[in-house]
């Protein structure tokens, strides 16, 4: 990873990245959102309402997975003191916020007719409300912070700290009486039947490849400003 840690090396690779990312990410939403919604057949049980999954699952699996990624950065920040962990956990924090979100939104809307409730306070539903608040906590701490671009040691730790809901999110449905289903995509299989199923794959990897480019784009924003930063720093001491 230290290969990558001069911003000149970062950025060739990042820009053509971003495009090739972007485009083939939106290419498989769309294949994943149409086979969703035309080829597929309602649900025995939820009918019409199952096929927001297609949207819910990503959005969720990003929303974890997002502060998964700042938590790792955070660790490389303060043990390794890689010079661009800083950017990249703060530049996952508003797409990572963004999915979490747009997780809970999509799942109200999918409880209102399965559950009979747009909202219950069980433990997967508050846990990932409470994601929700971390990335803000992050944000806010990130934008506080004196490192221009980076993050401070502080944020890092807060990153860090906040990874412990995540095993709590995933494991919620198991340890708690849960209104939300158990377990759907396991190691051992999927209790969701294939006909149904396919259409995931597409736009969880599709969403996926969108939330890189999303990242690398404020990635390469935050080094431009940087490096804008630097120098009418230099201007001002000639």
């Amino acid at each position: 990873m230290h290969g990558f840690a001069n911003p000149a090396r970062f950025l060739k690779i990042a820009r053509p990245l971003t495009s090739w990312l972007g485009w083939a990410g939106a290419l498989l939403i769309a294949i994943g959102m149409v086979a969703g919604l035309f080829l597929t057949p309602p649900d025995y049980l939820q009918g019409e309402s199952v096929r927001i999954m297609y949207v819910h699952v990503p959005a969720a699996w990003l929303g974890m997975g997002g502060w998964t990624g700042i938590a790792i950065a955070s660790l490389m920040q303060l043990v390794w003191r890689h010079p661009l962990s800083g950017v990249a956990a703060r530049a996952i924090a508003v797409p990572g916020a963004l999915f979490t979100g747009l997780c809970l939104i999509t799942g109200s809307i999918w409880g209102r007719p399965t559950w009979g409730t747009w909202w219950e306070w069980d433990g997967r539903l508050t846990s990932m409300l409470v994601l929700l608040f971390l990335y803000f906590g992050y944000t806010a701490l990130a934008n506080a912070s004196e490192e221009k671009g980076s993050v401070s040691r502080a944020t890092a730790i807060f990153g860090l700290v906040g990874a412990v809901n995540i095993p709590i999110i995933n494991r919620s449905v198991v340890w708690w009486n849960s209104l939300h289903q158990g377990p759907s995509i396991t190691l051992k299989g999927s209790t969701i039947d294939a006909s149904i199923l396919w259409p995931l794959g597409f736009t969880t990897l599709g969403f996926s490849l969108l939330f890189g480019a999303i990242v690398l784009m404020r990635m390469r924003a935050s080094l431009a400003e940087i490096r804008v930063e630097a120098r009418l720093k230099r201007m001002a001491q000639t």
